[in-house]
């Protein structure tokens, strides 16, 4: 499902917007906070972002984060018309497109099909690029000790598997495992499996947050000055400062008055998300939501070590002849970033993670293999006692 994410507070425009527009609808005041929402859905979402024009001293800086963070998203700038001499920098700040404040149904239908033809078009050009590359194979003792370790484990695990199952089943109506495209070994596209770990109207739950997630954040850098915060409906006055994120609008001063305690809102905090079921929870924090990879690995689609499996959006980054050898390779649960991250106090840049990628790809053993699982094992272990 799309999700549009519009950054700005002008309560008529996010009013009718609201009504709409073709998907899930969020308002949000300020772009980095923004990016943090936005950094916990694309994964599973297409995202398209509605910037509200303003003034341009202040939209550069902000259109310049978010194309730096987010290289594939698409961003439109919701404007009454951009001048002449200010085209050009909107353009190269990353706007790829501009819709009027009083947009119609159709504008947003136009952007859904977009979007739609947009995806399959990335899809069509992964295939592409993996078909004209040199096909990797995997070793036939990488692929009979995937095998055999998958089919242990599935039969060892059986029990936490279906009762898991049953768990999430009686808990909320839905598909128990749920499924996401993913890139792996020679841009192979495939369906991840994993445990649903969500409820199904996920969205709505949203509601929840005015009351989940309070907490006191770190100064960080501001972009244009404005602070983000939500709270509920309200009766809207264009006058006031409005604090405005999904379905959520308040006044500052309404907000300061009810939470004079808390500094400032989170956008999300994960532990208390309202969205992520009871089971859920548990699953993820013994990360026996990924356990449906095993029947991934029995089928060849990846393998019990190598390079984690991309998300569209990520691979469509990573192929340029830099990046190739990262495909090269084995895609796997586990891999040789993660236990690196784990040595390195969880610090990892996206440079050295890809890096370390394209390191496996070139130098994997079944020795190298080994001591990647027993360090995963340890790591996992030490988590759990800390």
């Amino acid at each position: 499902m799309l999700h549009l994410i519009y950054i700005g507070r002008h309560a008529d425009t996010i009013e009718q917007f609201s009504k709409i527009a073709e998907g899930a609808f969020y308002a949000i005041q300020n772009s980095r906070k923004a990016s943090e929402f936005i950094d916990k859905i694309r994964e599973k979402y297409d995202i398209v972002i509605l910037f509200e024009q303003r003034i341009i001293s202040k939209d550069i800086p902000e259109i310049q984060y978010l194309r730096k963070k987010f290289p594939g998203v698409y961003i439109a700038l919701v404007t009454e018309g951009i001048n002449k001499e200010d085209r050009p920098a909107y353009l190269k700040a990353g706007i790829n497109n501009s819709i009027p404040f009083n947009s119609t149904p159709e504008t947003f239908k136009d952007i859904t099909e977009f979007m739609m033809r947009r995806k399959q078009q990335k899809i069509n050009d992964i295939h592409k690029k993996g078909a004209n590359l040199q096909f990797f194979k995997l070793p036939l003792w990488k692929r009979l000790f995937d095998i055999v370790f998958s089919s242990i484990a599935i039969l060892c695990l059986s029990p936490i598997l279906i009762i898991t199952a049953v768990a999430i089943r009686l808990e909320s109506k839905g598909a128990v495992v749920y499924k996401s495209k993913r890139v792996g070994s020679n841009y192979k596209i495939f369906d991840f499996l994993k445990f649903r770990s969500m409820y199904t109207d996920a969205d709505k739950h949203l509601r929840d947050f005015n009351q989940l997630n309070q907490y006191q954040t770190e100064e960080e850098p501001e972009l244009g000055g404005e602070e983000f915060l939500i709270g509920d409906d309200i009766e809207l006055n264009e006058e006031e400062t409005m604090l405005i994120s999904d379905d959520f609008i308040i006044s500052e001063q309404n907000y300061t008055s009810k939470k004079s305690i808390e500094k400032k809102n989170a956008f999300v905090k994960l532990e208390n998300d309202p969205r992520i079921t009871k089971v859920g929870r548990i699953i993820r924090k013994y990360s026996i939501d990924e356990l449906p990879q095993l029947v991934n690995i029995l089928k060849g689609d990846m393998s019990i070590v190598g390079n984690r499996p991309l998300p569209l959006y990520e691979a469509e980054l990573l192929t340029s002849d830099e990046y190739i050898d990262r495909f090269m390779g084995p895609a796997g649960l586990t891999g040789l970033w993660q236990v690196e991250k784990r040595g390195s106090s969880g610090k990892l840049s996206a440079d050295e993670r890809k890096q370390l990628d394209i390191k496996y790809a070139q130098t994997f053993s079944f020795l190298l293999d080994m001591e990647i699982i027993l360090r995963t094992f340890t790591a996992f272990i030490q988590k759990e006692n800390v």
